[in-house]
């Protein structure tokens, strides 16, 4: 499963690193009526958006249609549904060209169409060596650090750096579950054949309380480990605490956004699962 994660994250990464190679402007406004603000100053080719959609949704089909029995026309219609409704939420917020969105999607399908042949190699590295931890950090993080430098900020560097942590924090995370065991493997033999229990009102309650759990979790994670790593980093580079300014320079901003969504993928799947067995939620 680990490939649902560094597959996206490949995408991501490309993603954004053509729109400030690029540079094609995002639509002007007017005629277009710009729906979101933050995002203003990157860079509009191509779309990270449709790509993210793109890929999540059908390296998801790709990788479960052999191992679960489900309907494959139904999974291709809603992997192609959830793709297109976010690639046309990019041009109904102004984000985006139609040209931004069918490049996305263009530059997406020839990854995995790449990447496919080594699907299956990639998810036996989680087990195969107690190094691969080190490579699933240390390759992300210099690629982050390496980012093209822009003539002017933008969040494009600082969006790059959180998801290709999380996406690291999850590989590491379902690395320590496989390497130490954590996680009992499957028995069935596949395709597994799986039967969709009605909803009830105590599974409703909970999934609300295992949500509520791992949410509340990670949200204290994510303040702490980002409260410390900034504190760390002020003090080395001899910086004013609380100085926004100091946040966006390189050595300061990539690396404290590393570790803290590292830190948040490996709880989301590692101690939270360990918290839900624990208090017998599982």
């Amino acid at each position: 499963m680990e490939q649902l994660f560094s597959d996206p994250q490949l995408v991501m990464y490309i993603g954004q690193v053509a729109k400030d190679i690029l540079k094609w402007p995002r639509p002007f406004s007017p005629p277009v009526v710009k729906l979101e603000k933050r995002v203003i100053a990157e860079y509009g080719m191509p779309s990270t958006h449709a790509m993210a959609a793109t890929a999540i949704s059908f390296t998801l089909l790709i990788s479960t249609m052999h191992r679960y029995q489900y309907p494959f026309a139904l999974g291709l219609v809603m992997a192609v549904t959830f793709s297109t409704l976010v690639s046309l939420s990019r041009l109904y917020t102004g984000m985006h060209t139609v040209l931004d969105v069918l490049g996305g999607i263009l530059i997406t399908a020839v990854l995995i169409v790449l990447t496919y042949p080594a699907w299956t190699l990639i998810d036996r590295l989680d087990s195969a060596s107690p190094l691969f931890p080190v490579c699933a950090i240390v390759v992300p993080f210099l690629l982050c650090y390496n980012y093209p430098v822009s003539e002017y900020y933008s969040p494009t560097r600082a969006d790059t750096t959180t998801i290709m942590a999380a996406g690291a924090g999850v590989t590491i995370g379902f690395w320590i579950n496989h390497f130490f065991q954590l996680m009992a493997e499957p028995t069935e033999a596949l395709p597994v054949i799986q039967h969709i229990p009605p909803l009830t009102a105590g599974m409703l309650v909970l999934g609300l309380t295992k949500f509520m759990v791992g949410f509340v979790l990670i949200l204290l994670v994510r303040q702490v480990v980002q409260n410390l790593s900034l504190q760390v980093l002020y003090s080395w580079f001899k910086v004013v605490t609380r100085n926004k300014e100091a946040r966006r320079r390189l050595e300061i901003e990539v690396p404290y956004k590393f570790v803290t969504y590292t830190s948040v993928g490996i709880c989301a799947t590692t101690v939270v699962p360990m918290l839900h067995r624990f208090l017998g939620l599982l």
